[in-house]
């Protein structure tokens, strides 16, 4: 029978334990919210596009993948 509920100190025992704690988690409610996207709009002149997307073919990746990465690397420096 499985146990719905139990305890942040029990699931983080059984989790420690290696046991499955797959029963207590509601996968169809998980969300990752450091993944979480949200759209903008940024007007760029033409060269820096143009710059952008030669960039973007060098390493294979789209333009929006290179900024993305970028701005990781910014943000993160």
């Amino acid at each position: 029978m499985k146990k719905k509920y139990i305890t942040a100190e029990e699931f983080d025992e059984k989790f420690d334990a290696g046991e499955d704690i797959s029963q207590y988690l509601e996968i169809d409610k998980a969300r990752r919210p450091d993944l979480e996207q949200k759209k903008i709009s940024l007007s760029l002149p033409h060269w820096m596009i143009s710059g952008i997307d030669k960039e973007a073919r060098k390493m294979g990746v789209s333009r929006q993948a290179l900024m993305k990465i970028w701005i990781n690397e910014k943000l993160k420096g």
